[in-house]
């Protein structure tokens, strides 16, 4: 069975991507076609890039980067949860995504993004960053805005609309994350 991490992409205190995460988690459950897990990059303690050797090398000498490669080496796809900081995605993802390479390496990822403009441009930004690392970035995606997906810009209401966006975002990335698992084994 295809395993599909749902990656919470912000570190910042009193974060809105953890309510997002979980609602996409609590989605992602309900399917029977993959077994979903969250994965906080809070939880790895990630410091700002402290391998010695370039991560295409392999050749990790931290405790947090062995433990987080191991981590997304055991995944066949992502679902990114990302906040829209200043036009880009969060700086603790870019650097959580940095660390590693051949993990990442010929898997698909799908994208749930929230800001004042639904996060599209932190995810215009990570589609570059996916294909520098091999991963198919699958069409649909997921955009919530601040002013009409949070109450008083901090509580979490999703409105209804985005059910489907997030089904067409998984429908898509299992189709891939299966199709790329393919071409893993060859």
């Amino acid at each position: 069975m295809l395993r599909i991490a749902t990656i919470l992409g912000s570190t910042r205190p009193g974060r809105k991507g953890e309510a997002v995460a979980r609602w996409v988690q609590d989605y992602a459950r309900q399917r029977d076609d993959a077994e979903y897990e969250l994965v906080d990059i809070a939880d790895f303690n990630l410091p700002l890039l402290d391998e010695p050797v370039p991560p295409s090398q392999h050749k990790y000498s931290k405790a947090h980067t062995k433990a987080w490669a191991a981590t997304i080496a055991s995944f066949d796809g992502f679902v990114f949860v990302t906040p829209e900081y200043n036009h880009s995605t969060s700086g603790a993802l870019k650097n959580a995504i940095d660390f590693l390479y051949a993990e990442w390496n010929n898997k698909a990822a799908g994208f749930v993004s929230y800001g004042s403009a639904g996060g599209t441009r932190a995810v215009e930004h990570l589609r570059l960053i996916m294909a520098e690392l091999q991963i198919a970035t699958v069409r649909s995606q997921v955009a919530l805005s601040l002013f009409t997906d949070f109450e008083n810009f901090s509580e979490f209401k999703p409105a209804a609309l985005h059910q489907n966006s997030l089904k067409s975002m998984f429908d898509q990335l299992i189709a891939w994350s299966g199709a790329m698992r393919t071409l893993r084994s060859h």
